[in-house]
């Protein structure tokens, strides 16, 4: 079994991240990754003057390690010159918590990548030429195989018609409040729900979650959706066991993907 115990200072940054919210004014800019497909994305905003980082913030939506990393980065970063927090790395966040899970080090892991968008952000703005790497970080936390050659033949990326998927075996990416609805919703039209979530737990209200515990909807924890298999139309999909390490294969119909 692949290890997915988390350190203290992982825990204590995802109970009581520090932080969170944003920034205004001339003198902030904003760096944006992620993948609502992997279900990790973060947003961090800095505050810049003359070269110096003075505050950080930021606001992420993901797994425990996306929000403690983001949480951690924004404290690592405040006093920092640009070129300092630039070379701000992956491997330097995850020391500083004091290690995390392998399998957390790839999607749930981008805090430093939001950084140093924000970064090269406000150097544009300020007539810096800078390297748009964006799209080499975008493709390197791609984690789903197959969602854009099934789209309309099984992928979904919203529920325009909830008879689509009367009787189909479905999976739903988690991806907030939204998906979960979505789930307990499809119930109406088929008795096979499976949310996937790449997580142990779900944040979700306490409303939400009563319905959701009331429901015939199946939960996946710690599972990822690694690719879409079919012959014209979705038959299966890949599926990541995050805790056992392993893959398997699972029989469905449609996919629901809310981003």
């Amino acid at each position: 079994m692949k290890s997915t115990k988390y350190s203290e200072k992982v825990l204590d940054h995802f109970r009581n991240p520090r932080n969170v919210g944003t920034l205004e004014g001339d003198d902030v800019a904003v760096g944006k990754v992620g993948n609502p497909t992997c279900g990790d994305i973060m947003e961090v905003f800095i505050r810049i003057d003359g070269d110096t980082i003075t505050d950080a913030k930021f606001r992420t939506f993901g797994c425990g390690s996306a929000i403690a990393t983001t949480s951690m980065t924004t404290e690592m970063v405040k006093g920092m010159s640009l070129d300092e927090a630039m070379k701000l790395t992956r491997r330097d966040v995850a020391e500083e918590l004091d290690g995390l899970p392998p399998i957390k080090m790839h999607c749930s892991n981008l805090a430093a990548d939001a950084l140093h968008e924000a970064i090269k952000s406000y150097r544009r703005r300020k007539g810096e030429e800078v390297p748009d790497d964006k799209k080499e970080v975008e493709e390197e936390i791609e984690c789903l195989v197959g969602k854009d050659e099934f789209l309309s033949k099984g992928v979904y990326l919203t529920v325009k018609d909830p008879n689509d998927f009367k009787n189909k075996r479905t999976i739903v990416l988690y991806s907030g409040d939204e998906s979960v609805d979505a789930a307990i919703n499809l119930t109406e039209v088929t008795d096979r729900v499976i949310l996937l979530t790449p997580d142990e737990t779900l944040v979700i209200s306490p409303e939400l979650a009563e319905r959701l515990s009331g429901s015939n909807v199946k939960v996946l924890y710690q599972s990822r959706l690694l690719e879409v298999l079919g012959e014209g139309e979705v038959e299966k999909a890949k599926i990541y066991n995050i805790d056992e390490d392993e893959k398997y294969d699972l029989y469905v119909d449609a996919i629901l993907i809310i981003e």
